[in-house]
């Protein structure tokens, strides 16, 4: 690539690769199955070895490094090996994804891990190889030599890997390309870590509006009182507060597994998960069903304006509340997503909004039942939310107000989106193109 105008060129000839996923390579370049260019190295543990991760982003690191939370720890290590600084990982399970890289640090892992260090045949940069190896993940390549042991994985063993034909550029240029896809993911990645974190400002300054709106109304000139609650400071005067159990009904979902009285009427219903109650939608991509008798699932079924209210799991999917539209018929909820059906004083989209407001999110995650890394709450301390209930005028004023707001950031969100798309996009091109030969490097 020329410095000055940034036009990338190509090599001066090519020759066809008898690579299948690559047509043609530069004409000086060769090509060789992958165990002569890579051992495999088994090697013993050593006491002071701590874990070593490939992440899906490619890097190979201590996995302390990278988070210390969310990890099971194996009983007994059995036939764990040593990793060394500068081994090329192979993740044989997550390989697809792109868990492919250059160990950073010496440690140690499973056997679903392959350590390969270069041969003496060929000059070899592990770095070049790894961006290889990654694009060939990426285009999906590697997931179609899958034997599939498990949906959306793949069994990409070592055994399968040394059989693979690989371009073999001159040493000196997989150095250049290295540091020239280097160079160019750290600016790339720089440019799409300051478009999410402009994401992440937008989605705060619509949630300052949004919970602004909620809780102190559309018009606040007008007198103020105390909140009556120690989850609320203040209030407008004319407007009420009320437990969520005295304006609706509160109620458990589906029981997966339970044994049901045997029925001549049984039927197949779809039901609803924790993982359909999003932030601020309804994600209907993927419905499981459950048969159970009909005068059972009577008490289950969903109706239009009810509110999905998330039992919990993570922090962040604790009491998470949205409107059910009626969008499929006869649908049920599992047990750790409670329905709330409002049956006066207040708009279901308003209490809907309420359970993402700041007082709420406090209430929440100050009453919920806490492990390590999950938190929950229960029908009793989700019917004691102390809900705020305007006039209906206001109500309805509020509610068009945050809905204007949300299709407001919704533009101007979905353009940084399609921003970062770009970037990756981009990535991805330079990656495929400098490593395939493509472009001159």
């Amino acid at each position: 690539m020329t410095e000055k105008t940034g036009v990338m060129q190509r090599y001066e000839s090519y020759k066809p690769s008898g690579i299948q996923w690559i047509e043609k390579v530069p004409s000086h370049w060769g090509v060789e199955r992958a165990k002569w260019l890579f051992n495999r190295m088994e090697r013993p543990v050593r006491p002071e070895d701590d874990v070593v991760t490939a992440f899906r982003d490619g890097q190979v690191t201590l996995r302390t490094n990278r988070r210390t939370e969310g990890f099971t720890n194996a009983i007994q290590e059995h036939g764990y090996q040593g990793i060394r600084k500068g081994d090329l990982v192979i993740h044989a399970m997550d390989a697809f994804a792109g868990a492919i890289g250059v160990s950073d640090s010496d440690g140690k892992s499973t056997p679903v891990y392959a350590a390969c260090v270069p041969r003496s045949e060929y000059p070899v940069n592990s770095y070049y190889y790894a961006y290889l190896l990654r694009y060939m993940a990426h285009s999906g390549y590697i997931e179609s030599l899958s034997k599939g042991i498990r949906e959306r994985s793949t069994d990409f063993r070592f055994t399968e890997f040394r059989e693979l034909p690989l371009p073999i550029p001159d040493k000196d240029e997989q150095d250049r390309i290295v540091a020239f896809l280097d160079q160019k993911t750290i600016e790339i990645n720089s440019a799409i870590a300051k478009k999410e974190r402009l994401i992440e400002l937008l989605n705060e300054q619509r949630s300052v509006q949004v919970n602004r709106a909620v809780t102190l109304g559309m018009n606040q000139s007008i007198p103020f009182r105390k909140g009556e609650s120690e989850w609320i400071e203040s209030v407008p005067e004319h407007w009420k507060i009320a437990p969520l159990k005295h304006i609706s009904t509160v109620q458990s979902g589906v029981t997966l597994g339970k044994n049901h009285a045997p029925s001549k009427s049984t039927k197949s219903f779809p039901y609803l998960r924790v993982a359909n109650v999003q932030d601020g939608y309804i994600d209907l991509s993927a419905i499981t069903e459950i048969v159970l008798p009909m005068q059972e699932a009577k008490n289950y079924l969903l109706r239009t304006g009810d509110i999905l209210v998330t039992e919990g799991g993570d922090i962040d999917k604790l009491g998470r509340g949205n409107c059910w539209d009626g969008q499929i018929e006869e649908c049920l909820h599992q047990n750790h997503v409670f329905s709330v059906r409002i049956l006066k004083r207040v708009r279901p989209e308003f209490v809907a909004l309420i359970t993402g407001v700041s007082y709420a999110r406090r209430y929440f995650t100050t009453t919920a039942n806490k492990t390590t890394n999950l938190a929950s709450t229960n029908k009793t301390k989700l019917g004691n939310l102390p809900v705020l209930v305007p006039p209906l005028p206001e109500q309805d004023a509020i509610l068009d107000f945050c809905k204007g707001i949300k299709a407001q950031y919704d533009v101007l969100i979905s353009s940084v989106l399609r921003e970062i798309s770009a970037l990756k996009e981009m990535k991805s091109s330079l990656v495929a193109n400098a490593v395939s030969g493509k472009i001159k490097i």
